[in-house]
C-alpha cells in the first residue's frame, strides 16, 4: 500500500472540507477524509523524509479542521434574526383639517449581517443591522434565542430637527428607528436607536409628522447608534431593603454631550446629570460609573412610597433613548384570629369571631371564611360562609394596610365540633394563609344557673332598696318646703 502524499491531501481533501457549509456536512466530509488517509505505513530509507512531512501535514490539517468546527459552533450560537412588530405611522387630516397620526401594525424582520445579505424573510420589510457601528447589539442579548425575545420597531421622531450623526461623515442625512427587545421571562430589556444613513436630504413635502413610505420586501440598511439596557425591567422588593435598578447605555462614538435623567412616576425628577456643564442634581446614581455607561439607580431602604414606575433616560445630540423599570413593593400580611384554635363556649353564648390581616402591601387582599361540613359516605365539604362582615381598609403608620372579616356565632350543644377556616390571599403570597378554629360547646352546669339566678335576685334587691331610699328622700324634702 502506498503512502498518501501531502500534496494529494491539500489538493483533494482540504477543498472537500472547506467547501461544506453545514455542520452535518463537515462531519460527513471529515469521515470521508479519514477513509482517504487510512494507510498502512511501509517505511524504507527513501521514504523517511516523506513520512515526517506527512505527519506534519496531518497535524496542520487537524488544527485547521478544529478551527473550522469551532467557528461553525460560534456562528451557530449567534442570533441571525427574528420577527418583529413594526409600528408604522401614517399622517392624515381629521374633519377639522388638523393633522393626526394613525398607527399601523405591520410584520417585519430584524436581521443581523452585512450589506448585500439576502433577507431571511423576503415577504416583509427587513431592518438589516450591519457592522457599521462599534456597538454590537447581539452582545446585549445574552445569547437569547429568537423564541425568547419579543421585538418591536417604531419610527423615531426628531421633532423636525435634522440630526447629523458624527460618524462616517457628519454631512449624512439619517432616518431613525427605535427598536426594543424584551426577554420573555423578564430577564432584560434592550432598547436601541437604529440609524439609516442617506446622502439625499428629505423631500420638501416631508415634515416631522410625515415619513418616507416603507414597502414590504424592502431592505433597510441600518446601524446601532445608541443602546440602553436593564437587567431589572420588573422588580419585586420587600420593605426596608436595599434595591438596585440596573440601567446601562452606550453610544457608537465618543459623545461630548450626554444628559442622564431618572424620573419617578413620569413626574418627579430623582437624578439629573449633564456632562456638558458638569452639573448634577439629586442622588441615587454613582457619578463615578457614568463614564463607563452605568447609570443604575440605588434605593438605600425601600418603603411603600417607592412603589411605581422609574424611567431611565439618556440624551445624546438631541437623540433621547429611555426605558421603564417597574418596582413592585410587597409585604406579606400578618394573620391572626380573635380566639385560640379550640374555642370553648357555653350553650347559648354569643361570640364574635374575627380574622385579621395586618400590615400588608399593596392594597388588594381577599379574606374568606369557610366551614367544614360533614357529608355522609364522603369526605367533608368546605362551604363558603355568607354571614361574614368585612371591615374597611385601615392605613397603618408605615402606609401598609389592615383589614378584618368577622361573624357572630350563638353556640348550641349541637354545634360542638364545627370547624371554621379563615383563608387570606394576597399577591405577595404563593399560597393563601389559613387559620382554623374548632368550636367546643359545653352545657351550662346547675351551679352556674343557680349563681346566675342568685345574682339576678341580689341585683333586683339592691335596686329595690335604692328606689325606696330615693322615695324617702323625696318625701323629706317636700315636708321641709311646707
Amino acid at each position: 500500500m502506498q503512502l498518501i502524499q501531502p500534496v494529494y491531501i491539500f489538493k483533494h481533501v482540504v477543498p472537500d472540507i472547506l467547501s461544506v457549509g453545514h455542520m452535518t456536512d463537515v462531519r460527513t466530509s471529515y469521515f470521508f477524509w479519514k477513509v482517504k488517509v487510512k494507510v498502512s505505513l511501509q517505511l524504507d530509507d527513501s521514504s523517511v523524509g516523506d513520512f515526517y512531512e506527512y505527519i506534519i501535514m496531518c497535524l496542520l490539517l487537524n488544527i485547521l479542521l478544529c478551527l473550522y468546527l469551532c467557528t461553525g459552533v460560534l456562528c451557530a450560537d449567534q442570533l441571525l434574526g427574528l420577527p418583529c412588530e413594526f409600528i408604522d405611522e401614517k399622517l392624515y387630516m381629521d374633519k377639522n383639517m388638523d393633522p393626526q397620526v394613525k398607527f399601523i401594525l405591520r410584520q417585519a424582520h430584524l436581521q443581523f449581517g452585512q450589506k448585500g445579505d439576502s433577507p431571511l424573510n423576503p415577504k416583509v420589510a427587513t431592518f438589516l443591522i450591519t457592522g457599521g457601528s462599534r456597538l454590537d447589539l447581539q452582545r446585549y442579548l445574552e445569547k437569547a434565542d429568537a423564541e425568547q425575545l419579543d421585538c418591536e420597531v417604531r419610527r423615531y421622531r426628531t421633532q423636525g430637527i435634522g440630526v447629523r450623526w458624527p460618524v462616517h461623515g457628519a454631512e449624512e442625512y439619517n432616518q431613525w428607528f427605535n427598536c426594543t427587545l424584551k426577554q420573555r421571562d423578564g430577564l432584560f430589556t434592550v432598547t436601541s436607536i437604529l440609524r439609516q444613513p442617506s446622502d439625499k436630504p428629505p423631500s420638501a413635502k416631508q415634515g416631522h409628522l410625515s415619513w418616507p413610505a416603507i414597502q414590504d420586501r424592502e431592505i433597510l440598511i441600518t446601524s446601532v447608534a445608541m443602546v440602553i439596557k436593564t437587567q431589572t425591567p420588573s422588580v419585586t422588593s420587600g420593605l426596608r431593603v436595599q434595591q438596585k435598578l440596573h440601567c446601562q447605555f452606550a453610544v457608537d462614538h465618543e459623545a461630548p454631550h450626554v444628559s442622564v435623567v431618572w424620573i419617578f412616576q413620569h413626574r418627579a425628577v430623582l437624578f439629573n446629570h449633564n456632562s456638558s456643564t458638569g452639573e448634577t442634581k439629586g442622588s441615587g446614581v454613582d457619578t463615578k460609573s457614568l463614564a463607563g455607561g452605568d447609570v443604575s439607580y440605588n434605593i438605600q431602604s425601600t418603603n411603600t412610597a417607592n412603589d411605581g414606575t422609574y424611567t431611565c433616560s439618556v440624551m445624546v445630540d438631541s437623540l433621547l433613548i429611555r426605558l421603564n423599570i417597574y418596582l413592585h413593593i410587597q409585604k406579606e400580611p400578618v394573620v391572626s384570629l380573635s380566639s385560640w384554635s379550640k374555642l370553648k363556649l357555653l350553650d347559648g353564648e354569643l361570640k364574635k369571631i374575627i380574622c385579621k390581616a395586618e400590615r400588608y402591601y399593596p392594597l388588594d387582599v381577599e379574606i374568606v371564611w369557610h366551614e367544614l361540613t360533614a357529608q355522609r359516605n364522603s369526605s367533608p365539604l368546605r362551604e363558603k360562609m355568607e354571614n361574614v362582615v368585612l371591615s374597611s381598609h385601615k392605613v397603618d403608620k408605615n402606609r401598609t394596610f389592615s383589614k378584618s372579616a368577622f361573624f357572630y356565632l350563638e353556640a348550641q350543644l349541637s354545634d360542638s365540633g364545627r370547624h371554621f377556616t379563615c383563608s387570606i390571599s394576597h399577591q405577595s403570597l404563593q399560597m393563601p394563609i389559613k387559620r382554623s378554629v374548632t368550636l367546643v360547646v359545653e352545657e351550662r352546669s346547675r351551679w352556674v344557673l343557680e349563681y346566675s339566678v342568685a345574682s339576678l335576685i341580689i341585683m333586683l334587691a339592691v335596686f329595690w332598696f335604692m328606689m325606696q331610699a330615693y322615695r324617702l328622700s323625696v318625701k323629706r324634702r317636700s315636708r321641709r318646703l311646707y
